[in-house]
């Protein structure tokens, strides 16, 4: 835990913007009356909230740009120090979090059922293996690595599997590598869709987020610099699109497609907050997102625990968590309209105890 020094609003409300989201669609009232644009696509296809995660690690591509210069005068073992201590206590948190409570009734849970990868655990490898890329290969390095990783990456697919649910490499790697029972299941079969291989592309998420970091930085926040990543996002869309007729847009496989897709959304997105935060002075409206956006990982990870905490407690024998979004939320607003209000109430708990953070100026990292 330490104070804040130096803050760049644009990628704080950016930050923040995807946590708010992110808490969302992770935590709806009811899953069946959810809206379309907060469920993934089942599994080709894409969805606003297929948007989230990749967007999170461009976002931890951007915070890399700005500490590069601040490890430059580091010595790589220092530095690879200070990598390998972050990557290896954010898996552990995201393990952590799967394990949580930790007992059940009465017993110690096993961790021979616990999930090994997720949502923390891919930050950490994408993290990780992005900030050595970047720090050795440099920038032209990073772009070479980007386009090999994506091509790669088709190639194992369509090699050692297929497109299926039941038959694509990602599964087929982490069954032999970890077994079932450390995986996810909540597509009805064991498959987790933050798995190894599929790391490989996620990778390059994070290495656009660094260029385009690096690029405002070196060229300024101004009406050229935005337009140049405008057009540089609805390139690599357009790109997306035609890779798409042979390597389908998937997030739960992380396809090149999707990657070309996400960053190229991001990079647009990233322009627009620029030009109205930076550029027009816009600010009236962030105060919301800022605070998220100053504590993400803490603000992440008490939204998960409150929602696990919901589900182990019964109210006449249902959850918590269920009992209070059906007959609080649904029933006062119906079913859509409570499922999403369930959402946005966790949201504001965890953003009550984001603002007395920020109030202290207490900002949790690692």
């Amino acid at each position: 835990m330490e104070l804040q020094k130096k803050r760049y609003l644009s990628l704080d409300i950016f930050r923040g913007l995807d946590i708010a989201l992110m808490i969302i669609v992770n935590s709806p009232g009811k899953s069946a009356t959810t809206f379309a644009p907060l469920l993934h696509a089942k599994w080709h296809g894409f969805t606003l909230t297929d948007l989230v995660f990749p967007t999170f690690l461009f976002i931890v591509g951007n915070s890399i740009s700005l500490s590069m210069n601040k490890y430059s005068h580091l010595s790589d073992k220092v530095f690879l120090t200070k990598v390998l201590k972050r990557t290896v206590i954010l898996f552990l948190l995201g393990f952590l979090m799967y394990w949580f409570p930790f007992f059940e009734n009465g017993e110690l849970k096993p961790l021979s059922d616990t999930r090994i990868f997720g949502v923390l655990q891919r930050i950490a490898l994408c993290y990780f293996f992005g900030a050595i890329i970047l720090r050795f290969w440099k920038t032209q390095g990073a772009i070479i690595f980007s386009i090999i990783a994506l091509l790669s990456y088709q190639f194992l697919l369509y090699t050692f599997g297929d497109l299926t649910l039941e038959g694509n490499a990602v599964l087929k790697l982490d069954t032999w590598l970890i077994g079932a029972n450390h995986m996810y299941h909540g597509d009805g079969i064991a498959f987790d869709p933050e798995g190894l291989l599929s790391t490989l592309p996620a990778i390059v998420n994070v290495i656009g987020g660094y260029l385009a970091g690096s690029f405002l930085q070196k060229s300024g926040q101004n009406y050229n610099t935005i337009m140049k990543m405008v057009l540089a996002g609805i390139v690599l869309i357009i790109i997306a699109i035609g890779w798409n007729s042979f390597l389908p847009i998937n997030k739960k496989l992380w396809t090149s497609s999707f990657v070309m897709l996400t960053i190229g959304l991001d990079l647009i997105i990233l322009s627009v907050l620029v030009y109205l935060l930076d550029i027009l002075k816009k600010t009236k409206w962030t105060f919301f997102f800022d605070v998220l956006g100053k504590n993400p990982l803490f603000i992440y990870l008490l939204s998960e625990l409150l929602v696990i905490t919901l589900y182990q407690f019964k109210i006449k024998n249902t959850s918590s968590y269920d009992w209070i979004a059906e007959n609080v939320f649904v029933a006062t607003l119906g079913d859509y309209m409570g499922s999403l209000g369930f959402a946005v109430s966790i949201l504001l708990t965890c953003w009550i105890v984001g603002y007395f953070l920020n109030r202290n100026k207490i900002y949790i990292k690692i």
